[in-house]
C-alpha cells in the first residue's frame, strides 16, 4: 500500500537515536522532506545526516528549533525530556510530533498542550500504531457492529530487552519501566477501541532499581467491556491482540502494534474476513502524513488522537503507576 502524497512540511529531527532512524527511513520511503537534524553531539547529527541525506546538521537542540527552514520537529529523545524539548520547539514556532509516551506524566503533557494551544500549533503524540492501515480497518469493523456486543479486549507487549540496571528501561531517572515504554501501546489501544476506562486495577513486578519489569492491567469501560494488558521488558511473549464480541472477534497477529495481519472470526470458527498488511517500510510514515494533512487544513489537533486524549492517557498511566508504586525522581 502506497501512502498518499505529502502536503510538504519540512521536518527536523531532534535526537538522532534508533527510533529516529526508523522514523527517518519511513519518511524517506514516503517522500517526505527531512531538512535538518539536531543533537547534543555534532558528530551524531552529522552521521545521521549522512545516512539519510539531510542537508543541515545542528550540534544543539536550540539551533535545530531556531532553524527557519524547519516547520515541524519530531522529538525522539528519552521521554523524561519530551516536555521540555516540545515546549522549546513550540516556543520557536514549530509544530511537534512527540514520540510516545508523550511525556513522563499527565501534568507535563498538559503543559505541552497548553503551550501549543497558546501558539496555535500542532502538538501530536507519535502513537504511530493508531495511524496504520490495519488499525483503520479494525475501527471500521468495530464501528459497523460486525463483532456484536464487545465484551473484552486483550493485548500484550512483551520483549526481552535488558536486565542492566543502567539501561534506560530500568533507570527511574530516565522514566524506566515496562509500562511507559511498552505498556503505552495496549493502554492506548484500549482507549482507542473502548474509550476511557472507568476503573483500573494493576499488578506489577518491580526490578532492583524500582522500575516495573512486568505489569498487568484490568480496566472496565463505559460499555461494560473489560480490557486487559500485559507488558514486560524481561521476557518475550506472543505480542498479539484480540477484540472479543458476541458475534465475532478480531485476532491481530504478531506483532499487533506494527503493520500486521488480522482475521475476523465467528464463534463457530469461520473466518469472516482476513486482512494482510501491504505497506512500504515499518509504517511510521502514516502518522507523519497525518500530521502534515492536519497542518495543511489549518487545524492544530488530530481527530484520531486528540491532544486532550493524549493527556488523559498519560493520566491513566499515572494512575497505574500509583497502584503499583512506581514514582519517578522529582514527582510529588
Amino acid at each position: 500500500m502506497t501512502p498518499p502524497a505529502s502536503p510538504g512540511l519540512r521536518w527536523g529531527i531532534l535526537g538522532p537515536g534508533g527510533i529516529a532512524r526508523a522514523f527517518a527511513a519511513d519518511l524517506r520511503t514516503a517522500g517526505l522532506d527531512i531538512v535538518a537534524v539536531g543533537s547534543r553531539s555534532a558528530e551524531s547529527a552529522a552521521a545521521f545526516a549522512a545516512e539519510f541525506d539531510v542537508a543541515r546538521t545542528h550540534g544543539s537542540y536550540d539551533d535545530l528549533v531556531s532553524d527557519a527552514d524547519v516547520d515541524i520537529v519530531y522529538i525522539a529523545t528519552p521521554h523524561p525530556f519530551h516536555a521540555e524539548q516540545a515546549i522549546l520547539a513550540l516556543e520557536h514556532g514549530k509544530h511537534v510530533l512527540v514520540e510516545k509516551p508523550f511525556t513522563l506524566n499527565a501534568a507535563e503533557a498538559a503543559a505541552v498542550r497548553d503551550v501549543a494551544a497558546d501558539r496555535g500549533l500542532l502538538a501530536m503524540e507519535a502513537m504511530w500504531t493508531r495511524y496504520l492501515p490495519h488499525m483503520a480497518r479494525i475501527r471500521e469493523i468495530v464501528g459497523s457492529g460486525t463483532l456484536g456486543d464487545i465484551r473484552a479486549l486483550t493485548a500484550d507487549h512483551t520483549q526481552l530487552i535488558s536486565s542492566d540496571p543502567t539501561h534506560r528501561l530500568n533507570a527511574l531517572e530516565l522514566g524506566g519501566g515496562a509500562l511507559l515504554d511498552l505498556g503505552i501501546y495496549p493502554i492506548s489501544f484500549a482507549w482507542d477501541m473502548l474509550g476511557e476506562p472507568l476503573t483500573i486495577a494493576a499488578s506489577a513486578r518491580l526490578g532492583d532499581t524500582g522500575a516495573d519489569t512486568e505489569i498487568a492491567t484490568i480496566m472496565s469501560h463505559a460499555s461494560g467491556a473489560l480490557s486487559t494488558s500485559l507488558s514486560a521488558s524481561r521476557a518475550a511473549g506472543p505480542n498479539t491482540a484480540h477484540i472479543i464480541g458476541t458475534d465475532a472477534r478480531v485476532d491481530i497477529d504478531r506483532v499487533w502494534y506494527n503493520a500486521s495481519s488480522f482475521r475476523v472470526v465467528a464463534p463457530d470458527g469461520a473466518v469472516l474476513e482476513e486482512y494482510t498488511s501491504d505497506i512500504q517500510g515499518r509504517g511510521m510514515q502514516f502518522q507523519a502524513l497525518a500530521a502534515e494533512r492536519i497542518v495543511a487544513k489549518g487545524r492544530t489537533d488530530s481527530e484520531l488522537l486528540p491532544i486532550d486524549e493524549t493527556v488523559a492517557i498519560m493520566a491513566t498511566l499515572d494512575e497505574i503507576r500509583e497502584l503499583v508504586g512506581v514514582r519517578y525522581p522529582g514527582e510529588e
